[in-house]
């Protein structure tokens, strides 16, 4: 069991301070145990960006029937992000299909209305997180995890999307609508760490990595400047993702109707 006072000093380590503004992307089965479970763990990343800090994290549903913020579950974000959304005085964004909650002085503004496409653009969570000078924490996790990647795919203007069906509310009503996106396994993600100036560590039972939003987006334009399909898999190599992102190049996306949520 990894003692609180133990994980705030690993966070410090990895070079988290008091006032950041950071994504955390976790894993918790890989960073167990930790003193307090889950809740434990988000008390001690708030304790270690203090009260002036804003903690942020990923809360993805299935999309699939109307959202609630207040109750809408998430989907594959792991325990710590699920307890986290529930949690006093935790925001959280109203994108069907790419909500994120936050707490701390900035998460009305890191959380407030934005398109719903691109899913996670400039004026997303996670592009406000980049324009704040914040930072991205891994925990127990890899940079396939890192929301901010896709960011950076979003403004290099990469030529592969999906689209996944995503259920909006519409003129009183809920109706389902495809969000085009630059999804694929997000496995090529990986390339960014020769380009990335990051610090790892441990935490907890796991391995932590802490960089800056604007290191992460400068890394992965680096690779996409030199070819943008650095993120996809090789054709042909059996990833039905990235094939799936590939087919779908030189095509029209799907009209999507232009609002905020």
């Amino acid at each position: 069991m990894t003692a609180a006072a133990t994980v705030r000093r690993q966070l410090r380590e990895l070079g988290l301070r008091p006032g950041d503004v950071v994504v955390v992307h976790t894993a918790f089965s890989k960073v167990r145990p930790v003193e307090g479970g889950p809740l434990g763990l988000i008390h001690a990343l708030q304790d270690t960006v203090g009260t002036a800090g804003t903690l942020v994290m990923p809360t993805m549903s299935a999309g699939d029937a109307p959202f609630r913020a207040a109750t809408t579950p998430t989907l594959d974000m792991g325990v710590v992000a699920e307890t986290f959304r529930q949690a006093p005085g935790v925001v959280r964004s109203t994108h069907p299909g790419a909500s994120f909650a936050a707490c701390g002085p900035m998460a009305a503004a890191v959380c407030a209305p934005q398109p719903l496409v691109p899913l996670h653009g400039p004026d997303s969570p996670i592009g406000r997180v980049y324009r704040l000078g914040g930072k991205v924490l891994l925990l127990g996790v890899g940079h396939d995890a890192s929301t901010t990647c896709h960011l950076a795919e979003v403004i290099h203007g990469v030529p592969y999307w999906q689209a996944h069906p995503c259920v909006v509310e519409q003129e009183g009503g809920a109706a389902s609508v495809l969000l085009p996106e630059s999804d694929h396994c997000c496995e090529g993600f990986a390339r960014i760490r020769s380009h990335l100036e990051a610090r790892t560590g441990p935490v907890g039972g796991g391995v932590g990595t802490c960089a800056t939003a604007a290191a992460v987006v400068t890394a992965a334009l680096a690779l996409l400047r030199a070819d943008s399909l650095a993120f996809l898999c090789d054709a042909g190599a059996g990833c039905v993702d990235c094939d799936r992102a590939r087919a779908n190049i030189g095509r029209p996306r799907p009209r999507v109707p232009h609002r905020m949520v």
